[in-house]
Order: structure tokens, then sequence, then C-alpha cells
């Protein structure tokens, strides 16, 4: 994605095929990409397969690095590296989360998780790969702590949403955690200092929320603002005070800053920040919106450019997930 004098331009590099199923998400892993090192994307599918893909270096093609085959017996619903890039995690709708390292070129499975009732939705790790959460269809979440060895260990099960959850991620530099769901909300967890996690804040209707299904959540690069997509057709933006939260004074709550409505006529299934400020948003309409925020830094934003695909309405063409990497020169 390119700008020109103001005007943004999307081009395809490459269509990576191998999947039989829909690809429900994707991960590019953080340590690539970088000195020297080519780039690395994960995706996951309802083929109940695992494809990690890798950049040819002289050629820029891309080309299918791994498969892995052997450990979920249904739909693999969400992938995520550790920050280091030596782990691999994915969730599964057969109620497993595996972890996988990478072993001399070859992808192991060196931990499955057990303990969600049924479908896993979403997995994410912290800032600093010590803790790893999980959430599905059983309305609960689950951090993990990352012990030595690759084991891992159960710090706290999560209740409080009162439908399937969505999606969860971790503040980008805080062990703060966010988790959206079918109930419409978005819960934000904190841990007390008696080592027990709590809901610190609900952003629900009554503060300028949503009214459905809340699918996807996102960080900006600074950690003071998240947006939120939204089956009632939304994008919302939320922030907070940067100084006071980073001062560790408490608790310091997220307030509803603007709502982005019309941009897309059929449920926003997946939103995005980018690392260079850009918005990006996928939805069943088939259509990705970009917006950047207004160069007088209120928090208005406007849309920049759109790419539809040439076949509108379809389930299998729907803008299930997407993500933003920054390649180094």
């Amino acid at each position: 994605m390119e700008s020109h004098d103001g005007e943004w331009s999307l081009n395809e590099l490459q269509k990576l095929e191998g999947h039989t199923d829909r690809v429900w998400s994707v991960a590019w892993n953080p340590a690539t990409g970088v000195a020297g090192v080519p780039p690395v994307l994960a995706s996951c599918s309802g083929d109940k397969t695992v494809r990690v893909w890798e950049q040819n270096p002289s050629s820029s093609s891309w080309f299918c690095k791994a498969v892995l085959d052997e450990t979920h017996t249904r739909t693999v619903r969400s992938c995520a590296w550790s920050p280091s890039g030596k782990l691999l995690a994915t969730g599964s709708f057969d109620a497993t989360t595996a972890i996988w390292e990478n072993v001399g070129g070859d992808f192991e499975c060196v931990s499955t998780l057990e303990g969600h009732e049924n479908e896993v939705k979403s997995v994410c790790w912290n800032a600093s790969g010590s803790l790893l959460a999980t959430c599905g269809r059983d309305r609960s979440v689950w951090i993990w702590e990352v012990l030595p060895g690759n084991e891992f260990e159960c710090a706290s099960v999560l209740q409080g949403h009162t439908q399937d959850v969505k999606m969860v991620q971790w503040h980008p530099t805080m062990d703060i955690l966010f988790s959206c769901s079918y109930d419409n909300t978005v819960k934000i967890w904190a841990e007390d200092g008696d080592d027990d996690w709590h809901c610190v804040q609900t952003l629900n209707e009554a503060n300028g929320g949503h009214t459905s299904t809340v699918w996807a959540l996102s960080f900006n690069p600074a950690g003071d603002k998240v947006v939120t997509c939204s089956d009632d057709l939304t994008i919302k933006i939320w922030g907070t005070d940067s100084r006071k939260m980073m001062s560790g004074d408490g608790y310091v709550p997220w307030n509803h800053l603007c709502t982005l409505s019309g941009y897309h006529d059929r449920t926003i299934f997946s939103v995005h920040w980018s690392r260079e400020g850009i918005i990006a948003s996928g939805a069943a309409d088939d259509a990705v919106r970009f917006f950047v925020e207004s160069k007088d830094g209120s928090v208005s934003i406007i849309p920049h450019h759109i790419f539809r695909t040439s076949f509108p309405y379809l389930w299998s063409f729907h803008m299930l997930t997407f993500r933003w990497f920054l390649l180094s020169d």
C-alpha cells in the first residue's frame, strides 16, 4: 500500500493458495522481516490445518514452508506468534489450544492446552510473552502463564460475558486484557495485587458502545486508543489518558471518542490499526476500508481508500481477517 500525493494505491503482490476451506486468521511472525530475516506468515483454516508461509529473499515470491495438520480435529479459528517469534499458538473449535515450536526447521506441537468446554475463538500473547489469553464459545476467558520447558499453567478463568467471546487482545505494553463478545460488550480485565484478575470496566451501549455483537478490536501504536467493530455496522474509537495510565496510579478508564458509520453495509468482522496509524476494516460487504486520523489531531477519522472484491455478498469471500506488517528497508 503506497501513498502518492495523498492518494493511496493498493496492489496485490501474490495470492497464497493451499487451504481447502475458509481462512479464519493470519498472523505475522514479529521476529521476521527485519535484519535480513525473510518475513513469515501463519494462516489457519476450516480445513483443520495451519500453514506457515515465507518470502523467498531472492525472488520476493511466497511459498508454503510448513503445513501443521496432525493436531487439531476441527476448524482452526485463531493463530498468534509469541513476541519472540519462537512459539505459535493456535486455537481450535476442538476446544484446545496448541503451542508449536520451530525445532530444527520443523514445527512440533510442544504443548496442548485444555480447559475450554467447546470452541476456542481467539488466542493472544501479552507483550512480554509471559502470558497467553484464550477465549471461546463457553463465554470464558482463560489466562495461561508460560513456564520453563514450554509448560503452561492456568493463572485465571475470567467469567463475566453472557455470550460467546469473539476476541481477546492484550494492551501493547501493559498487562491489561480486552475481550469482545456476542453480548455486545467489550470487557477490560486487570490483575490486582493478590494475583487475582477481575473486570475493571465494561464498554457497552450505556457508555457509547455497540448495540450488537462486537467482533474485533485493535490498539493504536501508542496504546492510548483502541478501535472496535461490530455487527451493528459501526466502528468505534475509544481513548484513555496515556500519561495517567503509565504512571501506575490505579486504573484509568477508557472513554468513547467517536463512531464511524455508513462506510460498510454488512457486518464488520475485522479491524486492525497499523504502526503507521492507518485503520483497516473488513466486512461482509466484501470491502476493506482504510481510515486515517485528521491532521489537526482530532479524533475524527476520514476514509482514505476502499478496496472491494469482485464477488459481492459471497460468504466465502467475506473479509474475515487481515493484519498489517511493516517491512524494514
